[in-house]
């Protein structure tokens, strides 16, 4: 029986390939050479791998795959990533292409491996949420423990490696920017092995994550911002990619973009994004980082127009800048700030360039930048980073390392006058000053600039805390603190936390895939890291406060598990991967968008609560903007876990009769219905769904001042006589006054005995409840 192999052991036959397709001089000496490496290989019978391991959780996949059962006779992609990793999503899109060319029919397979860097990245639901997130159609299979990974002896992330249909080693692929080769290799393996007879076209179980998504409001908003004159506020909603404008009651004024993804420009009504994430809000100008589509896009509400002032189109690779915005790739901007360098007032945008792990200015009037020269309005350039994935502090700002810059925050006044930065893979808070461009350290991480893996849930000053993958960061001049998304923070309990390490890098790029694979320490474009596994046994999801003075690091608000509860105290109120924050009313209120809850949630500094912002979608710019509404109505959301539950007792009525519910509602004193808010009521009956078929199940509530009525008839002749009916109101309401938002539910639960005598008549039943 042959054993089983590595990545080392291809190395030193790839090695040799790779040689060869750089001196080749034509597309079609490359295919030769790819196809008599194919046939050498075929000599090799050691080089198969280990199959996946027994017990492993699978998404977008009926059941577990196994590369000697449901991948035999099938070229098979697989890519190592872990999620938070920007290089690991640069690469989708090349394998999303790869599938759109090559079927499960025509023999091609693509696993994703999910190895993961952080703690939070391996719990399923985190994973699951990502898929969503990126559109990932094709299996996942959630590799916890690295098994796979260290059985291959994988070096970093991403690395894609082809197998051939017997589960054999063919090439491997380290980092991004590998699309020609991806291809080229694909290509000559399904020719080499369909020409052999040895592929299948047989069909794997798929049940795709996507499918069985519930409709919802927001989905994955992955910031948001507001303008302090007008108190409106800018929400990227990610997972529709658009970007809503609303007021702080959450009545929607504009709707841009959505629900699908493209790239245009044009009017309000016709303009298209892809993942959008930073956004800042001024006046009626709304800047956004528009991810997936590498643009900087500017929503004009004046004058109802989105325009392009940085960006091509397509990933670039420049870390120099220095063309006009329009003409000047760039990559994955994550985050956006408007402000001024060197000019009139907000004559610049910051960039939070995460793809090539720097920060960027877009000049909106001519300026100069600290330790740099001066630019006429238009261009794009870089400010700070290196471009290597480093946490390097340092007083020249291009000299500095950054480790995927997710958050901006400014802080234009002394004695600060710098700009704060998440600095997510890293797992730190740095500041850019915006006097002389010195880039320092904050709080978290470690002085070790090469260590990205310094991270975790402790409060304390400067390196003495630590962050885990911080996402946004949001400024409060008048308190002089700094508040941070520390999206994947997670508590750990003294003295029953493990930590195994293991040598790896993640890299950026690659000159020779087999080489970097064999690489033990960083070399040219790739940075050193370690892979590090953590037996956490208890989660917390947290916003925290920074006194940038003292570098002093605390939690706010958190439960100490990932939740999505609300109501009085930060300390059970509960988040899930938020994503980004805003200040608002002069300090008294914090904005967070909680990502992987499709929520944005308002925390009142002063009273210590936390509501829900109560985001209303109906056709504004866009005709999209109401198919949301009527999802959402159609398919009642999950009650909060502080609902109350209230049981009735058992009602007896007759077939053919109707029941008219009287729902009587009270909300909270000083409190008011907000106006176009989705508030709701749904009637089901699980299990005896024949019930209510053919009857109104959902409906709003417009008005608490007088009961509602809800009738609904007994079939006759009923199909069961004991079925039970829930009836559940979700309503939203903010204090008379304005300010803080919150939503309140309920459910009755109402059982029904049935006599099958058909009967006449309406039985009356009053259902009451005060929030």
């Amino acid at each position: 029986m042959a054993s089983c192999s590595s990545l080392p052991t291809l190395s030193s036959f790839q090695e040799q390939l790779d040689y060869a397709l750089e001196d080749a001089a034509t597309q079609e000496d490359k295919e030769n050479i790819v196809r008599q490496y194919l046939r050498k290989l075929d000599e090799k019978e050691d080089l198969k791998i280990p199959d996946f391991e027994n017990g492993l959780e699978w998404l977008n996949t009926v059941g577990p795959l196994s590369l000697r059962k449901e991948l035999l006779g099938k070229v098979v992609v697989l890519d190592f990533f872990t999620y938070c990793c920007i290089n690991c999503m640069h690469i989708l899109p090349d394998l999303h292409q790869l599938e759109q060319r090559y079927t499960v029919k025509d023999g091609l397979v693509v696993v994703g491996v999910h190895s993961a860097k952080f703690p939070n990245e391996k719990v399923l639901q985190n994973i699951r949420s990502a898929v969503l997130r990126y559109g990932i159609t094709h299996p996942v299979v959630n590799d916890g423990n690295a098994r796979l990974w260290q059985e291959l002896e994988v070096a970093c992330w991403p690395t894609l490696v082809l197998l051939g249909p017997r589960g054999n080693l063919l090439f491997s692929l380290v980092g991004e920017g590998h699309r020609e080769r991806l291809f080229l290799f694909a290509t000559a393996a399904l020719e080499h092995y369909g020409q052999q007879g040895l592929l299948q076209d047989h069909a794997v179980g798929m049940k795709l994550l996507r499918d069985s998504l519930p409709p919802s409001i927001l989905s994955f908003p992955g910031k948001v911002a507001v303008d302090p004159h007008s108190k409106k506020l800018a929400i990227a909603d990610t997972g529709h990619h658009r970007v809503l404008v609303v007021t702080s009651s959450g009545q929607m004024l504009h709707c841009v973009g959505g629900p699908g993804s493209g790239r245009q420009d044009g009017d309000l009504s016709e303009a298209l994004f892809s993942s959008p994430q930073g956004v800042f809000i001024k006046g009626n100008a709304v800047y956004v980082a528009d991810t997936e589509n590498h643009l900087i896009r500017k929503i004009d509400l004046s004058e109802r127009r989105v325009t392009t002032v940085a960006g091509v189109g397509v990933q670039g690779t420049d870390k120099e800048g220095g063309s006009m915005g329009p003409q000047q790739p760039i990559s994955s901007p994550w985050d956006v700030a408007l402000g001024t360098a060197g000019g009139v007032e907000d004559n610049v945008l910051w960039i939070a360039m995460a793809g090539t792990h720097q920060i960027w200015a877009l000049f909106l009037e001519d300026g100069k930048l600290p330790r740099g020269s001066g630019h006429t309005r238009g261009v794009c350039v870089r400010v700070a980073g290196s471009g290597s994935e480093e946490n390097r502090n340092n007083a020249y700002p291009r000299k500095a390392g950054l480790a995927q810059p997710s958050g901006l925050a400014l802080a234009p006044d002394q004695p600060w006058n710098c700009l704060f930065i998440a600095d997510s893979e890293s797992s730190t808070v740095r500041s850019l000053s915006l006097s002389d461009g010195a880039v320092k350290h904050v709080v978290g991480g470690e002085r070790d600039p090469l260590n990205l893996f310094a991270f975790g849930d402790v409060d304390g000053k400067g390196v003495e805390a630590k962050l885990q993958h911080p996402l946004g960061v949001a400024w409060d001049a008048a308190s002089g603190l700094l508040y941070v998304a520390d999206s994947y923070n997670h508590k750990v309990r003294h003295g029953k936390t493990r930590r195994f390490y293991s040598a790896c890098l993640c890299v950026v790029s690659a000159p020779s895939s087999s080489q970097a694979a064999a690489a033990v320490a960083p070399r040219g474009r790739a940075s050193a890291c370690l892979l590090v596994a953590v037996n956490i046994p208890a989660l917390l999801f947290q916003i925290k406060v920074v006194e940038p003075k003292t570098k002093q690091c605390r939690v706010l608000a958190g439960t100490g598990q990932p939740g999505d509860g609300f109501g009085a105290g930060f300390q059970q109120c509960g988040f899930n991967e938020p994503g980004g924050l805003c200040v608002a009313e002069g300090g008294k209120l914090l904005y967070v968008a909680d990502t992987n809850n499709h929520r944005i949630k308002v925390l009142d500094l002063e009273t210590q609560t936390v509501s829900l912002l109560p985001v209303s979608v109906e056709e504004v710019d866009s005709v999209r903007a109401s198919h949301a509404s009527a999802e959402v109505l159609g398919r009642a959301p999950r009650l909060p876990r502080s609902a109350p539950q209230v049981r009735m007792a058992e009602l007896v009525v007759s077939a053919g009769q109707t029941i008219n519910v009287l729902l009587s509602l009270a909300l909270p004193a000083g409190t008011k219905l907000t106006e176009a808010a989705p508030s709701f009521w749904s009637l089901s009956a699980a299990g005896n769904e024949w019930f209510l078929e053919g009857q109104s199940v959902t409906g709003h509530i417009t008005d608490v001042s007088r009961p509602l009525s809800i009738t609904c008839s007994v079939p006759t002749p009923p199909l069961s006589l004991d079925p039970v009916l829930t009836l559940s109101a979700w309503l939203y309401c903010c204090l008379s006054g304005g300010g803080a938002c919150m939503m309140k539910a309920v459910s009755f639960t109402q059982p029904l005995q049935i006599h099958s005598t058909p009967k006449d008549g309406t039985i009356a039943v009053t259902l009451t409840h005060t929030f």
